[in-house]
């Protein structure tokens, strides 16, 4: 008798939990559909401008360290937290905003290197997490980091905003008093916020907000860890947004706290390099921990890289091109949806200051989910996006969109803003909504 017969699966694989929850991100179908559909104009997934990715600046560091200058370790495995050099020199730039952090081989010693910010902010649930636990997010949120928190069982709570978007401190005191009312404050485990440039909201966060929220947390003897994710952070349009993170917040001090940031978004994306701070020793230990068995250690040679174009300055130049050419993308896409009247048919969003995103609300009566009548033709017009509603831990709204403007080019962007125009416009009347549509 087979083995699994005996086992009375009849040939089944038996799935674990964390496997039944399993679901295909839609982050990977919208990709997809990207690179698939070539007749379609993606403004969904947020890849990065591939006509100015920086090919000659990664040749000139490839060639360097294929010369046997430095040797050829980089070939060769290397250390689960990542390189020390590398991660001296992400010290330095950590410290060039907020200088008041630390010594920088002490920040150093804190510093994990990942494969792309993602696999750290996986660590840091993983590792804190068990499911049925909460933790409070940005309200909207990175989706892919809410879809993460579904796959491990973990439940995402919002942390309310007022009609501006700001945290609303009393709605936020509410929430919390009720959480505690009903036995739940052991479970939270940790508050998540994109707090430079969201994605998907292109906001920032001030100070202001900031401390707020660590008050009422405080305020009620809860000091769950906070994940500040700050990955757009340096793709700022005209100037940086001027707000302290968390490490050097006052108001935060007592919290475990770990920020998160990339080279992806502002170098190269294939590269998938991001890395972590972290204050807190158990938490750092156990990451890494987790962390060695996943992979023992981020790509050596893309780290070497890294270093390269850090230490001899390509990295500060190539991201402030980088930042010039966004706004004119921004730019080019923001007047096209002005130019073909998204506003007269009752679509609003606020110009952005740095990011890769707009974030519109349509009228009250649309629908624009994966499977409304707005998506539909979206596609049927050549163009897609990422609906709204995947951006919100509870309670969302059905009539949000978000849309990049980093990978296409700015001819290419006022086609795609033609086209989402033309499909909003065929909706009719706000309220006209409904139907199926299927992406991937």
């Amino acid at each position: 008798m087979k083995e699994g017969a005996e086992a009375g699966q009849s040939g089944a694989v038996r799935l674990s939990a964390l496997g039944r929850r399993a679901e295909r991100p839609t982050i990977a179908r919208l990709m997809n559909l990207a690179l698939e559909r070539r007749d379609v104009l993606s403004l969904a997934a947020g890849f990065t401008d591939s006509a100015t990715l920086p090919m000659k600046e990664v040749r000139e560091a490839v060639d360097l360290l294929a010369s046997g200058l430095v040797g050829a370790e980089w070939l060769q495995y290397g250390m689960n937290q990542g390189r020390p050099e590398l991660r001296q020199l992400l010290a330095r730039r950590l410290a060039k905003g907020e200088p008041e952090i630390g010594a920088i081989g002490e920040m150093a010693s804190r510093i994990l290197v990942t494969n792309g910010s993602q696999q750290a902010l996986y660590l840091a649930v993983q590792v804190l997490c068990d499911p049925g636990d909460i933790v409070l997010v940005d309200r909207p949120s990175y989706f892919v980091f809410l879809e993460m928190l579904s796959g491990l069982g973990v439940e995402a709570r919002s942390i309310p905003t007022d009609g501006a978007g700001r945290i609303d401190q009393a709605a936020l005191e509410g929430v919390l008093d009720r959480m505690a009312l009903r036995g739940e404050m052991s479970r939270l485990k940790a508050v998540y916020f994109v707090s430079y440039f969201s994605n998907p909201s292109s906001r920032s966060l001030a100070e202001k907000e900031k401390n707020e929220l660590a008050a009422a947390l405080r305020g009620r003897g809860c000091l769950p860890a906070v994940i500040e994710d700050a990955a757009y952070r340096e793709l700022y349009f005209e100037s940086p947004h001027g707000a302290r993170s968390v490490l050097t917040l006052p108001a935060w001090e007592d919290f475990p706290r770990l920020y998160l940031s990339t080279m992806t978004k502002s170098f190269a994306t294939g590269m998938k390099l991001g890395f972590g701070y972290c204050t807190d020793a158990l938490w750092l230990e156990k990451m890494l921990a987790v962390k060695g068995h996943h992979d023992f250690g981020t790509s050596n040679m893309a780290q070497a890289v890294a270093e390269r174009v850090i230490s001899n300055g390509t990295f500060d130049r190539h991201l402030s091109k980088m930042r010039t050419v966004y706004r004119r993308k921004m730019e080019a896409l923001d007047e096209a949806l002005e130019t073909q009247g998204l506003r007269g048919l009752g679509w609003k969003w606020v110009r952005p200051k740095g990011g890769l995103y707009l974030w519109l609300r349509g009228p009250g009566g649309l629908a624009t989910g994966l499977d409304s009548a707005f998506c539909r033709a979206c596609l049927d017009h050549g163009v897609i996006y990422v609906p709204g509603e995947l951006c919100f831990g509870d309670d969302a709204p059905v009539n949000d969109v978000r849309l990049s403007f980093g990978v296409l080019g700015e001819a290419e962007l006022a086609e795609a803003a033609r086209r989402f125009v033309s499909a909003a416009r065929s909706m009719g009347a706000p309220g006209a909504g409904g139907g199926q549509a299927t992406i991937g």
